[in-house]
């Protein structure tokens, strides 16, 4: 019988039947407790009553739910799946109807005005309450308060809609031998072949695409696959998006904003949509003469595999050239061979040097679960314990191969969010972290790039945030911090996938056990800037994007994609193709926050560059006031706040510009 460690309470074993059953108990209890909460009379608002019965039904709510969404992004029962996207559509209702809950939002100012003495995390509770029903227009019209939540009804629904249809998306495309000139026999090898034997199948998957994409050098066959790939769910999602842009300006309108961007960015980090306009256009600028010089180098590249293969040359880096060319700057300028590189990343001793340098960084230690009750029969768990006090503080999930019908990218889910319940015990967080690397095969283990070494640091770098943080209330648990921070204490770990230390215990040849090169190894870290311009410019082009869709009243996105790629990265869109319609970000919580990344990579520099950099990337003393000063609050300060804290003054982007190859 499965295991079902102490304090966890999600439950892997559930029928879809379930799933629908337990959505509505979610709703009848949580309605109960609004209706309670919204009825009190002026002599029965106190903390206990309000404040606190809203923060522990949150509790209930999150750990509930998230229980039974997970499955839509990672069950193979399509039935189960189905009905987690049905009861995430009800519940996403019952959210907008009870956000809109007057006689609550009245019965909270009610208490906010008798200045009570509250803990600094009870009033920013309070506020955050306050604040958000205000920007529910609780505070507006009865007919602008129903218009609002017929938009965010709306909103919600089409969201899920976009998201179910990039889950479920599953083309297939078929190639001779002589189409896929180039790839590795080793992965060919893993594809499954035609009936008569006579072309091989490729998936639109990240194990699939981006190996064909970065590693043939036949023009046609990437061009059919970068059109496929970023042609997915065209027809569905592209009406989806464009109908959530007109509905997310019509919200922000009536709210008395100028755009959907505005209203977005008033919570965040840059408070202004203008903030992150001056700062994206600056480092757009600054990243142009570096983006100029890595397309050169790419087209002197391609002029000569042209000559090479009788290709014919049509003098421009496109979008099907774009990750192959990359790859060639990388092994021809560095002498990086990417396939032979992944030969010392095997999967079992990534993720056996991942965990053990974690541990040492954050002072944790991880037990693996035995016979634990799981999802997948892929899946692993863990517990986590504190070094030095030996408490357990958490758990996490590792889920890392693909499969039909799962999650397509790489991303962390909090799934039991640490805070702290109404007995005053702590609810013990619990999270997982999600990819999809390549499967092991009977001859070979799961071999990982270089970059899925970085992403799968990057990812558990949010698990760790997730398990690590202590704040009281749910509204602040893990990684709820200001979306244009969220990144930056995962970006920081990045740093570790380039420095030899820590390199050299992530890696291990699979067939002998043997170290890494050091020329190789050299040859990988002199190499992290190859690419900067243009990978930079296309995170700058996504983020740009974002933002202009987000501050107009309707986008048509093909257009504007098209427009602001040649302007920024100077690559022109595919004919036929808007890589926005399976772009998930902008359904998926990001819109109009895309810019995030970037934002958040400067002070992610700042922060490593500062400390870690400077006294040991293994410093105990350095991890412990990361894990004391970044982690441990969650979203309970400020993050500005945080950053002064741990950096000891004001944040700068120097390093960042500096770890670009630029000048402060």
């Amino acid at each position: 019988m499965a295991n079902v460690p102490e304090a966890v309470y999600l439950r892997w074993n559930l029928t879809k039947e379930d799933i629908a059953r337990k959505a509505d108990e979610i709703i009848e209890r949580s309605r109960k407790v609004h209706e309670t909460v919204g009825s009190l009379t002026d002599d029965q608002i106190n903390y206990e009553s309000v404040v606190l019965s809203l923060a522990m039904n949150d509790i209930d709510d999150s750990l509930e739910r998230n229980n039974i969404d997970f499955f839509q992004h990672t069950s193979t029962d399509k039935e189960k799946r189905t009905a987690s996207t049905d009861a995430d559509k009800k519940l996403s209702d019952f959210d907008v109807e009870m956000s809109m809950h007057q006689d609550i939002f009245d019965n909270l100012l009610k208490f906010h005005n008798t200045n009570p003495k509250l803990s600094a995390e009870a009033r920013r509770y309070l506020d955050r309450c306050i604040r958000d029903g205000k920007r529910n227009a609780l505070h507006l019209p009865q007919d602008k308060q129903d218009a609002v939540k017929a938009i965010k009804k709306e909103s919600s629904e089409k969201s899920i809609e976009f998201s179910k249809n990039c889950n479920e998306e599953n083309t297939i495309l078929e190639f001779t031998e002589e189409q896929l000139a180039g790839i590795p026999e080793d992965f060919k090898k893993t594809l499954e072949k035609t009936e008569d034997g006579s072309k091989m199948k490729l998936s639109l998957k990240y194990p699939h695409y981006f190996p064909a994409m970065k590693n043939c050098h036949n023009p046609e066959t990437r061009k059919t696959l970068e059109t496929a790939f970023n042609s997915r769910c065209i027809k569905e999602n592209v009406p989806i998006l464009e109908k959530l842009v007109e509905l997310r300006h019509q919200r922000a309108q009536i709210l008395g904003y100028p755009s959907h961007a505005a209203f977005i960015t008033e919570i965040r980090m840059s408070k202004t949509a203008e903030t992150v306009a001056t700062f994206m256009s600056g480092l757009a600028a600054r990243m142009a003469p570096l983006g100029e010089k890595d397309r050169q180098l790419m087209l002197d590249i391609k002029t000569k595999e042209c000559k090479e293969y009788g290709y014919e040359n049509d003098n421009t880096i496109n979008y099907w050239d774009y990750r192959y060319f990359m790859t060639k700057v990388e092994e021809q300028l560095y002498s990086v061979d990417q396939e032979k590189l992944k030969e010392y990343f095997p999967m079992d001793v990534v993720t056996t040097g991942l965990l053990e340098i974690y541990q040492e960084l954050l002072g944790l230690k991880y037990t693996q679960v035995e016979n634990p009750e799981v999802w997948h029969e892929d899946v692993t768990m863990y517990s986590v314990h504190d070094e030095e006090s030996g408490k357990l503080i958490g758990y996490f999930y590792l889920d890392l191969y693909p499969r039909d019908g799962k999650y397509g990218h790489a991303a962390c889910f909090g799934l039991q969010a640490g805070c702290r319940k109404r007995d005053g015990t702590r609810q013990l967080p619990v999270a997982a972290c999600v990819a999809n690397f390549t499967k092991p095969t009977e001859d070979k283990p799961s071999l990982l790039q270089h970059d899925e070494v970085e992403t799968f640091f990057h990812e558990f770098g949010h698990v760790m945030h997730q398990v690590c943080a202590e704040a009281e209330f749910i509204l602040f648990a893990g990684t709820r911090v200001e979306r244009d921070f969220v990144e930056a204490p995962s970006q920081m770990l990045e740093n570790w996938c380039w420095e030899k230390e820590s390199l050299m215990r992530m890696s291990k040849h699979y067939k002998d056990g043997s170290a890494i090169p050091d020329m190789m190894l050299e040859k990988l870290i002199q190499s992290r800037n190859a690419n900067a311009g243009v990978f930079n410019l296309r995170q700058l082009l996504l983020g740009t994007f974002d933002q202009r869709i987000h501050t107009s009243a309707k986008a048509n996105t093909a257009e504007i994609y098209g427009e602001t790629s040649q302007e920024i990265l100077k690559i022109p869109q595919t004919p036929g193709t808007n890589m926005s319609a399976s772009f998930g970000h902008l359904a998926g919580g990001y819109d109009a926050q895309y810019y995030g990344y970037m934002w958040s990579e400067v002070y992610s520099m700042d922060m490593f560059y500062s400390r870690f950099k400077k006294e040991g990337i293994l410093n105990k003393k350095v991890g412990k006031d990361y894990r004391d000063m970044i982690l441990k609050p969650g979203g309970s300060i400020d993050a500005m706040d945080l950053l002064r804290n741990f950096l000891g003054r004001e944040p700068n982007q120097d390093a960042f510009l500096i770890s670009k190859g630029l000048t402060v």
